[in-house]
């Protein structure tokens, strides 16, 4: 069991908000079902929730920075409502080719909030859709890692060779290069496993 996590970065696309292909359009912007609620309740058990994301759209030139910041100002929008406000979103504006430290599955994203928060990487958990999402928490040392199944998750679980999914979530013992400390259904999933994890199921 991961000692007592205090910290969760997350995914985007495919994890906090229904996939887009290179999303530039606010009005695009939508949570996957109960990700609010879910998100909710992790504030209020205290823990603080980081966005990380990779942005390649930028770096290809199919969209500015700008347009990236109008969907993250979005999607603060419709998180509001929940009670939930994320501290930080790091994002990587590079292409794949530009070999840049911050993109994932390289820990640049993870060093910048650490530095700017206090992150510590053994009390920190990761939640993504992509083999990226989890080969990132694995390298900069998280103990819990979540691979959901929406997004691209549920082909990223195949090519990873990981048991199916029978129920909402499914932790993995066994231990195997690039795979997933748990495989969840969807964020609320991920959430639940959390805060089972932490004894927090009754939190306010």
């Amino acid at each position: 069991m991961p000692q007592a996590i205090a910290n969760v970065l997350l995914d985007r696309d495919g994890t906090l908000i229904e996939e887009r292909h290179y999303l530039s359009d606010p009005a695009g912007v939508a949570l996957v079902p109960g990700a609010g609620e879910a998100l909710s309740r992790l504030s209020r058990a205290g823990l603080r929730l980081f966005g990380v994301t990779n942005q390649s759209g930028i770096g290809r030139g199919y969209y500015g920075v700008a347009d990236y910041e109008a969907v993250r100002t979005r999607l603060d929008g419709l998180l509001a409502p929940f009670g939930v406000a994320l501290a930080e979103t790091a994002f990587c504006p590079h292409a794949p080719d530009a070999g840049c430290p911050c993109r994932k599955p390289a820990t640049g994203m993870f060093e910048a909030l650490a530095a700017r928060h206090g992150l510590a990487a053994g009390q920190t958990a990761v939640i993504g859709d992509a083999a990226s999402d989890i080969a990132f928490g694995l390298a900069f040392g998280s103990p819990l890692t979540i691979l959901v199944a929406t997004g691209h998750g549920a082909r990223y679980a195949r090519e990873l060779g990981l048991p199916e999914l029978a129920g909402p979530s499914l932790p993995l013992a066994e231990r195997r290069p690039g795979w997933p400390h748990v495989l969840a259904r969807d964020l609320p999933a991920a959430v639940a496993h959390i805060l089972a994890v932490l004894g927090a199921e009754g939190a306010p």
